[in-house]
């Protein structure tokens, strides 16, 4: 059986209820509270899986404190104390159908009891082309791939690798010291403590990086296409180049110089956009934002005039939307398109 978990929006949902059942046992901020409100208003489905969560793990301060920030839900009752036997009934009762929800619901999670003592992780995860999608770790660390990526996540009590096979990620690594996380990308390892990077196989197969916070370490590795399992804690060679906050790095192919340049926050931001389904242009040709354009659809664009390539355009489009980017392009850059079939579209000067 394939062992490729496709991500889901209510297994997110779950993870994100889960995250809030725990703030509210710890005390929510005034900030946090706000972020609740507009997460549980975004769609009447959190709300729902927020609740059953409380009520899953019987956390009757959370109902109570949910009950003084949202008035219409009814307040946990607190009545004559039950016997011992039906309260045993039914605490035997919650504890089989959590079982059974858990074991249906996040299977690659609770699969036996080592993810709850060491964290152990062997998985696949990839997203379709238009496709983004974020994941919380089992140690904390957060990883979100970007369209059309595939990454191998494994986990054992001596490291934590990742295994980029296509498309990008950006890591935010929770700190442990013991296992740092390690990023595998072709026959080059990025590798971190607690820390945050972006990580992207291009179109020329180069591997782009770029550390959004604090410092990682890089390197060639001497056995490109080892299997994750067989790594041990010195994956990363003893050669390696330091990348800090800020700094980007394009390694090429073999023989190719690499060199660690700044970034501007600004730019990060640009190029980290696709994390909110945006993609922004400052003043690239139309023919590289075309290629950017094409990861996150089926559509084949064609640049009819060579002039028309090099024509310089800006301006935020969302990730997939091929029908706003030719009104935009028609209305703000006299460019016109003509359809050909469901999947060609021809680009032309007005």
């Amino acid at each position: 059986m394939s062992n490729i978990h496709k991500l889901q929006t209510q297994e997110q949902r779950y993870d994100q209820a889960s995250q809030w059942i725990a703030k509210l046992d710890r005390g929510l901020s005034a900030k946090e509270i706000q972020a609740l409100h507009q997460w549980l208003a975004d769609t009447g489905d959190n709300r729902q899986v927020l609740f059953k969560m409380a009520e899953i793990w019987d956390k009757m301060d959370a109902l109570s404190r949910l009950s003084e920030l949202f008035p219409s839900t009814p307040k946990p009752e607190h009545g004559t104390p039950r016997p011992y036997l039906a309260v045993a009934a039914s605490v035997l009762l919650v504890f089989a159908s959590l079982c059974a929800w858990v074991g249906t619901t996040f299977p690659e999670k609770f699969a036996g009891r080592q993810y709850l003592l060491g964290t152990v992780v062997d998985r696949m995860y990839e997203t379709a082309i238009g496709e983004h999608s974020s994941i919380h770790l089992p140690d904390g660390s957060q990883l979100v791939l970007n369209t059309n990526s595939r990454v191998k996540v494994n986990y054992t009590d001596h490291h934590r690798v990742l295994v980029l096979e296509r498309g990008e990620i950006h890591v935010e690594v929770a700190h442990d010291n013991a296992r740092p996380l390690s990023v595998i990308a072709g026959d080059k390892v990025v590798q971190a403590v607690g820390t945050a990077f972006n990580v992207e196989i291009n179109s020329d197969q180069h591997i782009e990086l770029v550390v959004t916070d604090g410092k990682v370490l890089v390197a060639v590795h001497q056995t490109p296409g080892k299997n994750a399992l067989e790594f041990g804690p010195d994956i990363l060679p003893p050669s390696s180049m330091a990348v800090s906050k800020g700094e980007q790095l394009v390694l090429g192919g073999e023989g190719e110089e690499e060199e660690v340049g700044k970034i501007k926050p600004e730019e990060i931001q640009v190029k980290l956009s696709w994390r909110e389904g945006n993609l922004v242009f400052r003043g690239e040709s139309l023919e590289d934002a075309v290629a950017e354009i094409s990861r996150y659809t089926q559509v084949e664009f064609v640049i009819l005039d060579e002039n028309l390539k090099k024509m310089r355009i800006a301006g935020l489009f969302k990730a997939g939307d091929v029908k706003g980017l030719l009104l935009a392009l028609r209305k703000n850059f006299n460019i016109s398109y003509q359809r050909i079939g469901e999947s060609k579209i021809l680009l032309s000067a007005q």
